[in-house]
């Protein structure tokens, strides 16, 4: 068996190829079709991978289970353009949209928009489609019609009376920008196109791009909405892969600096790399595709798989150093740390799987890929990564050079003095030290985490650069048209052919007036506003007839006559669309416990009000999944990997001792999201419970060594010091390694993918000292005098007896 400690081995000349469990039998006793098999896995797997797209899905990355989401698929048909869509905003740089060579060009633009993949024709909106309307008042009554006027020609004549039609349509605001300079086109979006394909947001974002460079001479071209942000994220994955090989490079150097081994340093990179192919071609073959949000999974992959196999890599260099042959290294390597791996790597998948209680569909993608990865990081660097380096070995000067700490102690020469630094913290005077920092450091991390936010905190995406072009678009429409693009619907439900009714509308009027004077409403509009205008204009425009005239004839006269995109074709549905300054959390929030309070007091069983369609009706619902499911998730992966922990150890002081040092981690990387102005959101929210999946490799292998050694009767100093030279050095060199690969991502132009690196960043370092510093020092309070502990791991670690 092998040799749990660091004393001198002898060489077993008798050793029992029969020994060891049945799977260490069935994996080395016949290691050449176990390497035959994982090369033609990974050759098929890698022609899979080659099928892998990168695409995002808008219907994916919203909660289609919740009840503001239900509702608007439900009238998804009924409304116009309020779910999925992009604003193109068309300026003229030499004057106003009165001119008639702006207009040509901008009669040019939108036909061809409307011939673009993906866009629903029927509910797109310019000053050059028909179902943009005005409404006005003559000598004979209501009067209305298309924006652009009958016989259109250019003329001085034609533009003044389109600049009236323009007055009375009450697009203002809307379609055309508050100075008249710009104008909106106006484009809702398809899930899937006439053969059941989903939508390709990279190649309509590259038709939009290509639009904006052809006319961009002659006009500015700004464009907004969901479609451009992925388009723009998509874009930013040549970045993103350029640093997965900048991580790759420096993981590689720092293993070969600390191994000084050729061979095995590749091994070890090979074996994480074809993880990670392997993970890429299972993708397709179970019809999921990449997009932005999951993009950092293959990193992570990669992370965990150097973790996992640097370990191995150290424990096979350090018996060939005792002079063990490479087989019998090998074999006792994956004895003594194949059930620790494969705890780590299933605390991993089960931190990662509990992602999937989220409603969102493009989390449960990620927690599935995620898992996956993890999945196949069992073969690769527990399997097969020892069995590859059961027949090249390790050199002999690296071999001897991993045993140098332990020949200085034998010498008498002493302890390194990080070892000795390290190992006070299992005297008391210290670990009391480092216990009060940490719970100093855990109330200052809790107290900031509490001022962490749902959603955006930001206007524009978050995910870009302040200075990005988007934003940059972005701030252009804001500014131009008095409001942001973000629009949260209201649904009000009546009778087929009733909602004209006075008692419905008179409703409406009420709750549209209460919005009105929310903070962060810049406006809005519904059928009710409708009339209201109406009854001034035939009063001659006189503010004082700006009322709500509860008159059901006029009320009919003045419905007819309305766009359809205030109520729809059956008279059974009213739209109210609350036009807001930005789609921050607490501006949705805000507005969205006001109409549910209006519900709640005005609602019969005829007339209802509902939530939400429009961008941010959806971002709300959103908010409101992600901060019932934030905590929720937490619990879940804590309880998951302390089950796991307590499966191995049988100890409930071990479990405290694996997972505080996690728990601090995660506060005070709630705290550094505070501090970044990250608010909790799809896209951060799997970075939180991916924190912990990762952080626990550390403690389990630091304790599962120190556990082993304690059950043999030795100190907790000693069993920490030599759980150190064993495993501490390599989760050191991890540590460090993997937070040097993903702080490079803040150079990236995508702010999300440097948020994440920094957030990564900072796990990985404290993670790392957490095992090392904080795992000692609670090991002296709960373990240093607890013999079951020790008896708990005797099962765990049975083939961890001396030999001599």
């Amino acid at each position: 068996m092998a040799a749990s400690n660091t004393s001198s081995a002898v060489v077993p000349t008798d050793f029992d190829p029969r020994s060891g469990s049945l799977i260490e039998r069935a994996l080395f006793n016949h290691r050449a079709i176990v390497v035959l098999l994982c090369a033609l896995v990974t050759a098929l797997l890698g022609w899979q991978a080659t099928r892998l797209q990168l695409n995002a899905s808008f219907e994916k990355t919203i909660p289609a289970e919740h009840r503001y989401i239900r509702n608007f698929l439900a009238h998804q048909g009924e409304l116009s353009g309020l779910g999925n869509a992009v604003r193109i905003a068309v300026a003229n740089p030499r004057g106003s949209i009165y001119d008639a060579k702006y207009l040509e060009t901008l009669r040019q633009i939108s036909d061809e928009v409307f011939l673009v993949p993906g866009v629903a024709r029927n509910q797109m909106k310019s000053l050059w489609t028909p179902t943009t309307r005005w409404v006005g008042v003559t000598e004979e009554g209501l009067e209305g019609g298309p924006v652009i006027p009958d016989g259109y020609d250019g003329s001085a004549t034609s533009l003044e009376q389109l600049r009236a039609n323009i007055a009375r349509s009450g697009e203002i605001g809307q379609l055309v920008a508050l100075d008249a300079k710009s104008s909106v086109i106006y484009v809702p979006l398809l899930a899937h196109d006439a053969d059941g394909r989903a939508l390709d947001y990279a190649a309509f974002a590259q038709r939009i791009e290509a639009l904006r460079t052809k006319y961009e001479g002659s006009v500015h071209i700004h464009v907004t909405g969901f479609a451009k942000i992925v388009g723009d994220l998509i874009d930013g994955v040549r970045a993103v892969l350029g640093f997965f090989a900048l991580a790759v490079a420096i993981a590689t150097a720092a293993v070969y600096g600390y191994t000084r081994c050729v061979r095995s340093t590749l091994l070890v990179v090979a074996a994480s790399l074809v993880a990670v192919v392997w993970q890429l071609g299972l993708l397709p073959a179970l019809g999921y595709a990449l997009d932005p949000y999951s993009i950092l999974v293959p990193f992570l992959v990669f992370a965990i798989g150097m973790s996992h196999g640097a370990q191995k890599m150290n424990g096979i260099m350090q018996d060939i150093g005792r002079g063990l042959p490479k087989l019998v290294a090998a074999r006792f390597t994956f004895r003594r740390l194949f059930l620790a791996g494969l705890t780590a790597l299933l605390a991993d998948a089960v931190g990662f799987a509990v992602l999937l209680v989220i409603d969102i569909q493009v989390i449960r993608e990620l927690a599935i890929a995620a898992s996956t990865g993890v999945g196949v990081l069992i073969f690769t660097n527990l399997i097969l990564l020892p069995i590859l380096l059961s027949y090249t070995g390790v050199s002999a000067k690296a071999a001897q050079r991993s045993l140098r700490a332990e020949a200085a102690d034998a010498a008498g020469a002493g302890k390194h003095p990080l070892w000795a630094l390290l190992d006070r913290y299992t005297q008391r005077r210290h670990a009391t030290l480092a216990i009060v920092v940490a719970l100093l450091l855990g109330a200052f991390g809790f107290a900031a985490s509490t001022q962490l936010k749902i959603g955006d905190l930001d206007p524009g995406a978050p995910e870009l650069r302040a200075d990005s072009r988007y934003n940059r678009d972005v701030a252009f429409v804001n500014a131009a048209y008095g409001a942001s693009s973000d629009v949260l619907a209201v649904m009000v439900k009546a009778p087929e052919g009733q909602c004209s009714r006075v008692e419905t509308l008179n409703k409406l009027d009420a709750l549209e007036w209460q919005l009105r004077q929310l903070d962060g409403v810049e406006s809005t509009n519904s059928l009710a506003l409708l009339n209201r205008r109406v009854l001034a204009g035939l009063n001659e425009g006189s503010p004082k007839w700006y009322e709500f005239l509860p008159n059901q004839d006029m009320l009919n006269t003045v419905t007819a006559g309305a766009p359809r995109g205030l109520y729809n074709d059956a008279c059974s549905l009213l739209t109210l669309s609350v036009y807001l300054r930005d789609h921050k959390a607490e501006t949705l929030e805000r507005v969205v416990e006001h109409v549910e309070a209006f519900a709640a007091a005005n609602d019969t069983d005829e007339v209802k009000f509902l939530l939400a369609a429009g961008s941010a009706g959806i971002e709300a619902a959103t908010n409101i999944v992600v901060k019932d499911a934030w905590r929720t998730m937490l619990a879940l992966v804590y309880a998951a990997v302390a089950l796991l922990a307590f499966v191995t150890f049988r100890s409930w002081r071990a479990v405290v001792v694996a997972i505080v040092p996690l728990m601090l981690t995660s506060v005070l990387a709630e705290a550094l999201m505070v501090a970044l102005g990250m608010g909790v959101k799809v896209a951060t929210l799997p970075v939180i419970a991916l924190g912990v999946g990762i952080g626990v490799d550390y403690a389990l292998y630091i304790l599962s060594v120190t556990l082993a050694q304690l059950r043999e009767g030795r100190s907790l100093s000693e069993s920490y010091y030599r759980a150190l030279l064993f495993t501490g050095k390599v989760v050191m060199l991890t540590g460090v390694t993997l937070a040097i690969g993903v702080i490079t991502w803040v150079a990236s132009p995508i702010k999300f993918q440097a948020d994440m690196g920094l957030l990564l960043a900072f796990m990985f370092l404290w993670n790392m000292l957490g095992a090392l510093v904080l795992l000692p020092a609670l090991a002296h309070f709960l373990l240093k005098r607890s013999p079951r502990v020790a008896q708990g791991s005797a099962a765990f670690y049975g083939a961890l007896k001396a030999r001599s």
